[in-house]
């Protein structure tokens, strides 16, 4: 498969190579030159922030956290 590099650059991994090897939106790819070849290898472990990112589900809304905290203490 052939791609192009655009002019920021940018290169796009066709689809079929991105779902075969499990590429998804924003995953990590380190880029690595070995012997004239350019390299891109899958980072599994990326910030632990990121992935976790979004995983909780809250019953309120950050605002209403926020108000009640200041509530709190507020009564204190």
């Amino acid at each position: 498969m052939k791609t192009t590099v655009s002019k920021k650059g940018q290169i796009t991994i066709p689809k079929p190579l991105r779902v075969r090897l499990g590429i998804r939106p924003h995953q990590v790819l380190e880029v690595r030159e070995e012997r004239d070849r350019l390299v891109l290898v899958k980072c599994e472990t990326g910030d632990a922030l990121d992935q976790v990112f979004g995983v909780l589900k809250l019953r309120h809304s950050t605002d209403g956290l926020v108000a009640a905290l200041r509530d709190r203490k507020h009564k204190a």
